[in-house]
């Protein structure tokens, strides 16, 4: 892709009420771009904002439904007679153990996680191949490259995305589309607040252990290592250089995890190297 540089870029922006997201869209409108932002409240995120928003178009979106996205991106390239970028932000936490998981909050995380960019992507890329251009950023987080005691369900949604869009990336090259995936790990933003971060209606006596973490997780709010204004810029300097690679590791907390799970992942490929072979036809 090669970002415009004669005119404002447009770019289709979710989950931009808090965190990552907002500052994101405050950066982008400071540049002069035009920024659609998706939330479930567009006067938290206007009063958050405080600045210039003429080039702003807030859309109060449910994701999940497939219809209302299609109409946001409809409204955008109304407004702004285009599209550039697309950055899936939106999503939240939930600190549980797998079996305190219900069917509800299964449902309600993947609706997000999954479904929801699915959604975002069907009413987008055609306007991305079709112009032969574009960028795509999806925002996944170093829990979907290695998973940790009490975030199983998280990581699900992350693993998922991070499948779908190493998938993705390899379909629309073809088309000058580029796809970033953003891996951060734990930026200073709200994320560990109730806002962000989901609880289990009821426990188990069975895993103190996530009793715990929970507890040093909420304590850990205000003192992450990630700046948000940082990373925003970061991300916004990735596409607008036209880089293409598919990684974007935000974090040394995130580059370190996901080391660590590279390396083991290796020692185990090296100790299967003389057995993988046992379960094929003979030659």
């Amino acid at each position: 892709m090669t970002f415009p540089v004669d005119r404002p870029a447009t770019w289709f922006v979710t989950g931009t009420s808090r965190g990552l997201g907002l500052e994101l869209v405050r950066q982008l409108l400071d540049r002069g771009d035009h920024v659609a932002a998706t939330t479930r409240s567009t006067d938290r995120l206007l009063t958050a904002l405080g600045t210039d928003t003429s080039r702003l178009l807030p859309l109060t979106v449910d994701l999940r439904d497939e219809t209302a996205v299609a109409q946001a991106v409809r409204q955008t390239t109304d407004r702004f007679g285009g599209l550039d970028v697309v950055v899936n932000n939106a999503g939240y936490g939930f600190l549980a153990a797998v079996e305190e998981t219900t069917d509800r909050d299964v449902c309600d995380m993947l609706d997000v996680q999954v479904v929801g960019v699915w959604n975002v992507l069907r009413a987008t890329l055609p306007i991305l191949r079709e112009q032969r251009s574009g960028h795509v950023v999806n925002v996944s987080s170093v829990l979907g490259l290695t998973s940790v005691p009490g975030w199983g369900l998280y990581c699900a949604g992350k693993y998922a995305l991070e499948g779908l869009t190493e998938a993705l990336a390899g379909e629309v090259a073809e088309f000058g589309v580029h796809v970033t995936l953003v891996e951060p790990g734990y930026f200073r933003t709200d994320f560990l607040t109730t806002g962000s971060l989901a609880l289990p209606d009821t426990t188990t006596d069975a895993y103190p252990a996530i009793r715990s973490m929970v507890e040093n997780h909420l304590e850990l709010q205000g003192s992450q290592l990630g700046d948000p204004v940082r990373g925003a810029r970061l991300m916004i300097d990735r596409v607008v250089a036209g880089d293409g690679s598919l990684r974007q590791i935000l974090g040394s907390d995130s580059h370190a995890y996901a080391t660590a799970k590279v390396q083991a992942l290796q020692a185990t490929l090296d100790a299967a190297a003389g057995t993988a072979s046992a379960s094929d036809f003979p030659a």
